[in-house]
């Protein structure tokens, strides 16, 4: 809703002195020639008029002469000028040029509840003047009538001048007005295409780097694993490392001058995607059990990638602060119901045995893993199993010191014991950004402690029939 302007102040309503510009200096000194010509032409009748003494007549030519003199001050003190003209236009009338001059003033320069009496004041002048000094030629009322046309007039052209210059005034309010608006405008655009980038940032390096910190924590806790194994967890982290700069590379390309300089941005994630993110999360030793039946039709891709990114920042979470913990992730829905995204993961990772406390104090546990269907661990499993990546336990490690196997429906590459430090900070900002991105869908998410312990996030975004 707009909102209405302000109202216009009066362009000389300030009090003091009046910083005249080039324009001012011309009109006053043509009005003032103006008033001083018509005073002159009076003073010739007044010489000539009968009923007025030589006295008398020389005191009316000194007052329209100080009257005219007085009109360099109208743009200071208008209202007073008026009104001490009026006083004497009830005798005089070499003052009535000056008189209409201050009342233009008066008009063009004063709001209507200052100005009307004033001119009020003068028109009652006309009555008690007729009466001192009537026209021969004219009739008493007539001559009233007359005053009060050329005072009409007067008012009239101050009233034209005022509203012209109101006008003016708007219509420059409102380019100011529509000036900051558009620079508003154009910092919210700013602000949100920010907030886009990121929410984008967050989304997609967030998931990588915890991968990441993830093998690297594993090689730093078993820097004498067999060559071979150390050699393809480091080519799994030259992998997930080329992943992130590609999708650093990608968020960053909408940063560029210009769409000749923008980077190609390579197809978005949809729901077709998660399979792979969460068969790339169990390489890095994640539990993770993933119901997604084959949706009635293909979703939206704008919805598809929204769905992604809730189940990236889920399973990305659920890897930062309960490292260890089987993971669900289910998804449900279909046209006109909408899309029902669910990750719950349960309570932390068993504690190591009580034998085993010592030799791994300030290490965290994570969860490994046997092939879909089977009771029997995956090769390397035991005392030779792998890190992440492939990455050997060091010979001779009991089962209960690297943690218990639990079995998840793919085959994957266990995850024994890292260092608690290598755990990744969380900037409190993710649940935010999936909530802003659930919202400006017309969605919801909710999340909170599950029962029985663990964490869920849930999210219902409209899918349109």
């Amino acid at each position: 809703m707009t909102e209405r302007p302000p109202p216009l102040a009066d362009p000389f309503a300030e009090r003091g002195r009046v910083r005249r510009s080039m324009r001012d200096w011309a009109v006053d000194t043509l009005l003032f020639l103006l008033a001083a010509v018509v005073t002159l032409l009076l003073s010739m009748l007044v010489w000539t008029d009968p009923a007025l003494s030589p006295p008398m007549a020389m005191l009316d030519q000194v007052l329209g002469g100080l009257a005219c003199a007085a009109l360099w001050l109208r743009r200071r003190w208008p209202v007073g000028l008026a009104l001490a003209l009026a006083a004497l236009s009830t005798f005089s009338m070499l003052v009535a040029a000056a008189g209409l001059v201050a009342v233009f003033t008066v008009v063009v320069h004063r709001r209507f509840p200052i100005a009307a009496p004033v001119v009020g004041l003068h028109l009652l002048a006309i009555l008690p003047y007729t009466l001192l000094r009537p026209d021969p030629d004219l009739s008493f009322w007539a001559s009233v009538l007359v005053s009060v046309l050329v005072y009409a007039l007067v008012v009239a052209w101050g009233l034209f001048v005022r509203a012209r210059r109101q006008l003016v005034l708007s219509l420059r309010e409102r380019v100011r007005r529509a000036e900051v608006e558009a620079a508003l405008r154009e910092e919210r655009a700013r602000g949100a295409e920010r907030e886009r980038i990121a929410r984008e940032m967050h989304d997609v390096l967030a998931h990588r780097i915890s991968l990441l910190s993830l093998y690297a924590g594993g090689l730093e806790f078993r820097p004498d694993a067999p060559a071979a194994d150390i050699s393809r967890a480091a080519g799994a982290i030259r992998s997930s490392a080329h992943q992130a700069l590609e999708d650093l590379r990608e968020v960053i390309g909408v940063l560029r001058g210009g769409p000749e300089d923008a980077v190609p941005e390579r197809p978005q994630p949809t729901l077709t995607d998660v399979p792979e993110l969460v068969a790339e999360c169990r390489r890095a030793g994640m539990e993770i059990e993933l119901a997604m039946p084959e949706p009635a039709a293909e979703p939206p891709g704008g919805l598809g990638r929204n769905a992604y990114r809730i189940i990236q920042e889920g399973l990305t979470n659920a890897r930062k602060h309960a490292p260890g913990s089987a993971v669900r992730v289910t998804v449900s829905g279909g046209p006109g119901e909408g899309l029902v995204v669910d990750v719950a993961n349960a309570g932390p990772a068993r504690p190591v045995a009580a034998g085993a406390r010592a030799a791994t104090k300030g290490v965290r546990h994570t969860a490994t893993a046997v092939p879909r269907g089977g009771a029997a661990p995956a090769p390397g499993l035991g005392d030779g199993g792998a890190l992440p990546g492939g990455v050997s336990p060091a010979p001779g490690r009991s089962a209960a010191a690297r943690g218990s196997a639990v079995a998840v429906p793919d085959a994957a590459p266990p995850v024994v014991a890292v260092p608690a430090a290598a755990g990744l900070p969380g900037s409190g900002t993710g649940l935010i950004g999936l909530a802003e991105r659930a919202s400006l869908t017309g969605g919801r998410l909710d999340h909170g402690p599950a029962d029985g312990g663990g964490f869920r996030l849930r999210a219902w975004l409209p899918w349109p029939a």
